[in-house]
């Protein structure tokens, strides 16, 4: 049986979450975050200031653009998607520390975080079953 708090503590290595991944870039945390989706995915949105880099492209790209020793987390569309996984692979086989973001650009979005689009850098509303709505101060 495996024990509880290895498991845990390894899932926790490997995966993060918006909320977390968020909190980070909000500090000052350099995190590499890359978008794995097709070139039609990344059109429509992104996480702002993410990097777009198919899951198909990483073993030829990133050893020329992301430094190794640097924190990089994937991403994909949601739950329902498995092509963080898939760039989370290809990272890990070039020796990268990689984390997939569970919920992927989905739970980013419902959580309302910023997204890019052609129309530049919004918000949408946050989704109340998924994160707490921002009281907006009146200043």
């Amino acid at each position: 049986m495996i024990d509880r708090i290895d498991y845990y503590s390894a899932k926790l290595a490997y995966e993060t979450d918006a909320s977390d991944v968020h909190a980070a870039r909000t500090v000052g945390e350099h995190v590499y975050l890359i978008d794995v989706r097709s070139d039609e995915a990344w059109a429509q949105g992104r996480v702002a200031g993410a990097v777009h880099m198919h899951y198909s492209e990483i073993a030829r790209r990133a050893p020329e653009e992301i430094p190794t020793d640097a924190a990089v987390v994937v991403y994909c569309w949601s739950p329902g998607c498995n092509a963080g996984a898939k760039g989370a692979l290809e990272f890990a086989k070039l020796g990268y520390e990689v984390r997939e973001m569970i919920g992927g650009y989905e739970y980013w979005v419902r959580e309302g975080y910023p997204i890019q689009d052609a129309d530049g850098i919004h918000r949408r509303p946050v989704d109340p079953t998924t994160g707490i709505p921002r009281i907006r101060s009146r200043a």
